[in-house]
């Protein structure tokens, strides 16, 4: 991993991490919005046609899953934290698609997914459950699933498949 992609990495997960828990605490708190530019959050939840309580299971979601993807090892955790502040965010997309918002309305959400996606793209090999292939052809980091290990060392020590 270049020293860019890691700078990359840590910035969009910083970013990202600091996003879900400023929101997840705003909700877990129901923060009014001051300001034209601010969300109401209880009164945005119901307009979108969701219950008011719906913003403590959002803001908890938000706030573990930056912690997830902060904490270091538990790559099998850090998957499904992506992947739930991927549908998090993705609802939070079409839930406004839904009700006729505004397209800038979608704005925050889509800037927290690209974030998501440059993150778990680039997150480094002791991060994932799989081993990468480097450019070398040799398998990088450890990976934490034993399976993928030993598939990669016997695949490691087949012969080379002869043309017929």
């Amino acid at each position: 991993m270049s020293k860019l992609q890691k700078v990359i990495y840590w910035s969009s997960t910083i970013v990202l991490a600091s996003g879900l828990v400023g929101s997840g605490s705003q909700q877990l708190l129901r923060v009014e919005g001051v300001g034209a530019s601010a969300p109401p959050y209880a009164w945005g939840i119901e307009q979108l046609g969701y219950p008011v309580y719906l913003l403590t299971i959002l803001g908890t979601w938000k706030i573990l899953g930056a912690v997830a993807i902060l904490i270091p090892r538990f790559p099998v955790l850090k998957e499904w934290a992506y992947a739930g502040i991927f549908f998090l965010l993705t609802g939070a997309v079409f839930s406004h698609v839904a009700a006729a918002n505004a397209w800038y309305e979608n704005l925050p959400a889509l800037f927290l997914l690209m974030l998501t996606i440059a993150s778990w793209y680039l997150r480094p090999a002791g991060r994932t459950l799989v081993r990468r292939q480097g450019t070398t052809g040799q398998a990088e980091g450890t990976g934490a699933d034993p399976a993928a290990r030993v598939q990669a060392s016997q695949a490691a020590d087949l012969p080379p498949v002869q043309q017929g």
